[in-house]
């Protein structure tokens, strides 16, 4: 299987140490005085359009669905996942204090399958590089491609902007109030329309197709298939959760782990092309357990 190239738009971590750094830093005060206690940080200010909801443009360094990546050299090759120690390797450097704080991601839970599918759910799973159809270079669908790397915005309508594993995708969502579109023809990210709970846009999205997976690892699902998708403004801090419902396949609507992006100013790029030449090569099926 041909190891996508993974692309960071920006370091999140060595933004973080920076901003703990700058923030802990302050001038001595001249000999005699006394010392003022430090203010606190103003919170940002929530950006609003013209219609007085908030703008949720911006560009969004997500992590991409990849935080458990932790590559590590070994000679000409570079392992990804249950790499242990490398032979004959100098102790590791202290991780900086803002990456040692953070804590692990949390257990990712799956979709619950109707007992006379989790079989099929299980095959798909093993065969996960034979059958992914994103390894095949087709969009991953939602809610797989997770919250998008960049919003365009304006009263009325919001643009998605993804760069993802197999390429970069776009969705238009309208805010004006529409109802979903009956003259078009089931797609891999559904048709979609939002609209504003407080300051929460929420996002449906329907008609979509079966050829795409929930997550990495088998999770399939019928035409029924909806999606309900959250995203609220923090300052400089997206936050993204979504809903699945397919009672033709699942015994009950799955919340996906929700996820958090900050804003960036590092822009998207021409993507690079997908190929899947690889996989005529395949020697096995072995491959890592996806946590997206």
């Amino acid at each position: 299987m041909q190891i996508p190239t993974i692309r960071f738009r920006g370091d999140p971590l060595a933004a973080s140490v920076s901003a703990a750094l700058l923030a802990g830093l302050g001038l001595l005060p001249a000999a005699g005085y006394a010392q003022a206690p430090a203010a606190a940080a103003a919170p940002v200010a929530l950006p609003r359009l013209a219609d007085g909801h908030p703008d949720l443009s911006g560009i969004w360094e997500n992590g991409a669905g990849i935080e458990f990546v932790r590559p590590q050299q070994r000679g000409e090759s570079v392992c990804v996942s249950g790499c242990g120690p490398a032979p004959n390797a100098a102790p590791p450097p202290p991780r900086p204090a803002a990456q040692a704080a953070a804590p692990p991601p949390p257990p990712q839970t799956r979709p619950q399958y109707k007992p006379e599918l989790q079989a099929k759910v299980a095959d798909l799973t093993k065969r996960q590089v034979e059958e992914d159809p994103v390894l095949r270079c087709e969009p991953p669908g939602i809610p797989r491609i997770g919250p998008p790397d960049k919003i365009v915005q304006r009263v009325g309508e919001a643009v998605f902007l993804y760069d993802d594993v197999s390429g970069g995708f776009h969705r238009i969502v309208p805010t004006d109030g529409r109802a979903h579109r009956t003259d078009v023809e089931p797609g891999f990210f559904g048709d979609a329309v939002g609209h504003w709970e407080g300051d929460t846009l929420v996002v449906e999205s329907k008609s979509f197709n079966d050829k795409t997976w929930l997550t990495d690892d088998g999770a399939f699902h019928s035409t029924d298939l909806r999606v309900v998708e959250r995203l609220k403004r923090t300052g400089d801090m997206l936050e993204w959760s979504a809903t699945v419902y397919d009672p033709k396949v699942l015994t009950e609507p799955w919340e996906v782990r929700p996820r958090i992006a900050h804003a960036t100013n590092v822009d998207l790029v021409e993507p690079a092309p997908c190929v899947d030449q690889d996989l005529d090569h395949i020697v096995d099926g072995s491959h890592h357990p996806n946590p997206r």
